[in-house]
């Protein structure tokens, strides 16, 4: 039997993680990810060295779970819309993309951050492990969705569906780190994205 006492403790891991995190995203918007110090980040979430590292073991530990935390919400937000859905026949492949993706990127899942950490993955061995476990998962979880759309509308498509998630997961991070690059905010950027991935899938979808 769990003891009663180890789910506060729990609670209060999770509660130290989730203001680690916010601390962490805070920051990196200030300085990047090079500059955002452990001490800085501690600072930010008024908590010791001791309270960071008996939850990561790095700043790039931090880092990667921050962007797990992000693109995890994202893609739970494209999969309620996914569970909304009614089941029927697709003529329009884009006004599906419309109903699933809808607008958004979320205010906090910047392509710098992304950027960034790919950046030292690209340094660092280890990292590149834990960068390439991340891209996989998240592909998983892209997977997961288009298999429930194919399903729910009898969807063909032109190409296997990791193929097909992996193009997506693609053309959304070019999409969104080009437009950043060119000084597009943040609803500009959401509109590029949701154009390219309409147009994407109507191609990738064979329509009866």
């Amino acid at each position: 039997m769990t003891d009663v006492g180890e789910r506060p403790a729990s609670r209060r891991r999770e509660q130290t993680r989730a203001r680690l995190l916010d601390a962490a995203h805070d920051v990196f918007a200030e300085v990047g990810m090079d500059a955002a110090s452990v001490e800085m980040i501690c600072e930010r979430a008024g908590f010791t060295r001791g309270a960071f590292y008996s939850n990561f073991e790095s700043k790039d530990e931090l880092f990667l779970a921050l962007i797990t935390q992000l693109a995890e919400a994202k893609l739970e937000e494209v999969a309620a819309r996914v569970r909304e859905l009614e089941s029927g026949s697709v003529t329009d492949p884009s006004s599906l993309v419309r109903q699933i993706v809808g607008v958004s990127l979320g205010e906090r899942m910047e392509p710098q951050l992304i950027s960034e950490i790919r950046t030292q993955a690209l340094r660092d061995r280890r990292l590149a492990s834990a960068y390439l476990d991340w891209q996989n998962v998240m592909r998983r979880r892209v997977e997961d969705i288009i298999e429930h759309v194919v399903g729910q509308f009898g969807l063909r498509l032109r190409l296997p569906v990791p193929e097909v998630a992996q193009l997506l997961l693609d053309v959304s991070d070019d999409t969104c780190t080009r437009a950043t690059l060119e000084g597009h905010v943040q609803g500009e950027i959401n509109e590029l994205l949701n154009s390219r991935l309409e147009r994407l899938v109507g191609a990738l979808v064979e329509v009866p």
